[in-house]
């Protein structure tokens, strides 16, 4: 029984040496090469004493992050990866709450490090020179210590954005992560003939499958270059050439391909396998693009927040959906307990069949919490009242449909009081992505005028695509009280740095 991630490296390295791992535009490793580095990034961090501690990672996303996360892990302690691209005032709050004694960096990057505060070890990824022993080295420390981090032990910590503004440290163990990736491993069926084509970036927890998936497998690990998500033909043309079968992204990542109709200059029906989506609502109108295009394809639905390791729900795509149907997030995973509840007079109850209520989760998937911030943790991880242990209280509402399947609805923070109505703002989105030329939507809610807004993504090819058009259209999809008071029209929705509609930069817009 895996008790530690490393184990999965260990064999595959073992199995596949000599086979690709690892490729980024600069660099590329074999499984051989990888295990070595990491091995010697250990060592690295073994010589500073650490044993249980917080190892930030801040380096531009390549082949060395995930090396670096292995390394942390050979060591006995748990990584966070900070973006380099972040604000300095963020990344001092992020160091505020770790505290860490050591970073893995790149000398060039070192200053940025300065200006956010940080004041502890550094050990610049220019410097790892793997040696012959570094493998004994490793084992005697672990020997010394009791030996490897355990399974509830922290693989790491990932941070997410608070309500409040303020970053959250999400913390997950070595336990939690074996069994997702084991539950995907036996869903997907990945081998050593599998290529992974990376989109999340690496402090995003959708990129964890990846990660863990292929060096469990001994697949290749294809980190695309970020500048081809906004060119689909290049894009498809990169699966193509390195033969990718499987690809994890976020539903903003595969609305481009689709909606420019990318797949008649490419034909990817010889490679691609799998197309997973995790992370937002994938409108329906564009996943029917996909599978019209590469219909021999398996696609899936996962759903979940990072405190529940990525995912805890799938949906393995079965059959048809109108353009204004929303695409199920399907039944939990292995290991895994999911509720709708609603809370009355402080006490919680499921509700009743047909309802919606909040998603709720409980099992192995769960987060031992946010780090350093216990009042937050109890906040959301809750006594289950309807088994052992605690449940996670998502913030998401979501119903069962008439097969039985669990939909996504909207955010808990998404739902608004409006002309005495309560309305679901992710309702009113998926009936606007199903209106011809519009591409992405995004419904918020003006409180100071009490009127709801809708922003369109049409692009510049579309014509025609006016705000009336999309009024009237939406008068045959949604009942007059949810109809929007104001729509506005863009060419190009704004993203944030993880994929996903920046709801953030929006509501500056209507404020």
């Amino acid at each position: 029984m895996t008790i530690n991630i490393t184990e999965w490296l260990d064999n595959t390295a073992e199995r596949f040496p000599e086979r690709l791992a690892l490729h980024d535009e600069q660099e590329e490793l074999t499984y051989r090469e990888y295990r070595k580095k990491a091995l010697g990034i250990a060592r690295s961090i073994i010589e500073q004493n650490l044993q249980q501690e917080p190892v930030i990672v801040y380096l531009e996303k390549g082949v060395n992050i995930p090396v670096s996360f292995f390394g942390i892990a050979y060591s006995g302690n748990f990584y966070s990866p900070v973006d380099t691209a972040l604000p300095k005032a963020r990344v001092s709050v992020m160091l505020s709450v770790l505290q860490p004694k050591l970073a893995i960096t790149r000398r060039g990057l070192s200053k940025a490090l300065d200006d956010a505060g940080y004041k502890g070890e550094r050990l610049f990824i220019e410097d790892i020179c793997p040696a012959d022993d570094d493998e004994a080295v490793v084992s005697s420390a672990r020997t010394d210590r009791g030996g490897m981090s355990g399974a509830e032990d922290l693989l790491y910590v990932l941070f997410t954005s608070g309500s409040t503004g303020i970053p959250k440290g999400v913390s997950i163990t070595h336990r939690s992560v074996i069994n997702y990736i084991e539950w995907a491993d036996s869903v997907f069926s990945f081998t050593e003939q599998d290529s992974f084509g990376n989109q999340a970036p690496f402090y995003f927890d959708n990129s964890i499958l990846d990660i863990y998936c292929a060096a469990k497998s001994g697949a290749a690990l294809y980190i695309i270059p970020k500048h081809l998500f906004a060119q689909p033909v290049p894009l498809l043309s990169y699966l193509k050439e390195h033969r990718i079968t499987t690809i994890f992204w976020v539903p903003s990542a595969l609305i481009v391909p689709a909606k420019l109709h990318a797949f008649r200059n490419v034909d990817l029906t010889s490679c691609l396998k799998r197309v997973l989506f995790c992370g937002e609502v994938m409108p329906a109108r564009h996943l029917s693009r996909w599978r019209a295009a590469l219909p021999g394809v398996c696609y899936a639905n996962l759903y979940g927040p990072t405190e529940i390791t990525d995912a805890c729900a799938y949906y393995i795509v079965d059959r048809d959906f109108a353009d204004n149907e929303s695409v199920p997030i399907g039944k939990p995973i292995r290991g895994v307990e999911m509720y709708l509840i609603a809370e009355e007079d402080g006490k919680i109850r499921r509700v009743s069949e047909g309802d919606s209520g909040e998603i709720c989760v409980a099992g192995v998937c769960l987060s031992p919490g946010y780090y350093h911030n216990p009042e937050k943790t109890r906040e959301v991880f809750v006594p289950n009242p309807f088994g052992p242990g605690l449940m996670y209280k998502t913030g998401d509402i979501g119903r069962y449909n008439v097969h039985g399947e669990l939909e996504y609805i909207s955010r808990k923070d998404f739902q608004i009081k409006h002309l005495g109505h309560r309305i679901e703002l992710g309702e009113i989105e998926t009936a606007a992505g199903s209106v011809a030329g519009v591409s992405r939507s995004c419904a918020l809610y003006d409180s100071a005028r009490h009127k709801i807004v809708l922003f369109a993504e049409t692009g510049v090819s579309e014509t025609g695509v006016s705000s009336s058009f999309i009024e009237e259209s939406l008068v045959h999809l949604l009942p007059d009280y949810m109809i929007p008071n104001k729509i506005i029209i863009m060419d190009e929705i704004p993203i944030n740095c993880n994929g996903k509609i920046d709801r953030t930069l929006l509501q500056e817009y209507i404020t």
